[in-house]
């Protein structure tokens, strides 16, 4: 690839994306509503924006031969992402934003994994070698906290199962995304998981409503920034560029997370975590170069 033929655009919308998506865990903090009414709030107000925009494409979809009602892939879809962003909003309630953004950042292990046991797919050293890595360095991550336990060990581990769901919903999307648009397939996702959090949301001790008006920034944020924001720029960019480096936004992700959280929250990691985020960062990186 040239330098005159590089989609400069579409990088810099790769960047952006991850860093939009990497404010979502210190907008949730900055909530005063309960972890679940936070994650509600943040598909409920983002889907009338999607569908507006899943209805301004629907001539187009219908040309292209793409499905527009609902089916089995994105009702799937919006079920695992209701578990993961669900989970992740409450180890966020008990770990370091760094932590559960780290560790959920594992996804593309799992979806590797699934893909090795089922499809009985090989992948090069370097896969293996980035796994092992990754392994070594989320157990750095945790291993401090594994020390003093209680409610930091439980963040720890409710952030690590994030991977696992977000996994599903990976592949699940990857399924969906040939029969819906993007526009579509976001506006019926992102409705089905508000749905599915409601009763969680309402149910959960503390607030469910904003208690001030101020108290609104924080989930339009959650909803503008990393919902919309986020996905919709990243999904805009990989259609642009080569695959490898689609590994630009999982490596701004947590690191923008991590900087974020010592500058606002003042969330300090210890040097042995600091390395094991390193670790896992690296190991991710070569996983997905070698799958």
């Amino acid at each position: 690839m040239t330098n005159k033929s590089f989609p400069v655009a579409a990088f810099l919308s790769l960047l952006l994306g991850g860093v939009a998506i990497g404010f979502a865990g210190i907008l949730m903090r900055l909530s005063d509503v309960n972890p679940l009414a936070s994650a509600f709030w943040r598909m409920a107000l983002a889907a009338p924006l999607l569908w507006i925009w899943a209805f301004a494409v629907q001539t187009q979809d219908r040309t292209d031969g793409k499905r527009t009602g609902m089916a089995k892939a994105v009702l799937l879809a919006g079920l695992f992402f209701a578990s993961d962003i669900s989970i992740w909003h409450l180890s966020l309630n008990y770990t370091t934003v760094a932590n559960a953004t780290l560790l959920s950042n594992l996804a593309p292990i799992f979806v590797a994994l699934w893909i090795w046991i089922i499809h009985k797919t090989s992948f090069a050293r370097i896969f293996i070698l980035g796994m092992f890595i990754a392994m070594a360095g989320a157990a750095m991550l945790i291993g401090p906290n594994a020390v003093i336990g209680g409610d930091r060990l439980l963040g720890d581990a409710l952030g690590l199962s994030t991977a696992v769901f977000y996994a599903a919903y990976q592949l699940v999307v990857k399924d969906a995304r040939s029969q819906y648009s993007t526009a579509r397939l976001m506006a019926w996702s992102t409705t089905i998981t508000a749905l599915a959090l409601l009763p969680f949301a309402l149910a959960m001790p503390g607030a469910f409503f904003p208690a001030t008006a101020y108290g609104w920034l924080p989930l339009l944020g959650l909803a503008l920034i990393a919902q919309i924001g986020g996905q919709t720029t990243i999904a805009y960019a990989l259609a642009h560029l080569p695959a490898a480096l689609s590994s630009v936004s999982l490596l701004i992700q947590p690191l923008t997370a991590t900087i974020a959280a010592w500058i606002i929250l003042h969330e300090v990691i210890s040097p042995i975590q600091m390395l094991g985020g390193v670790l896992l960062v690296l190991g991710i990186y070569l996983s997905k170069r070698g799958s």
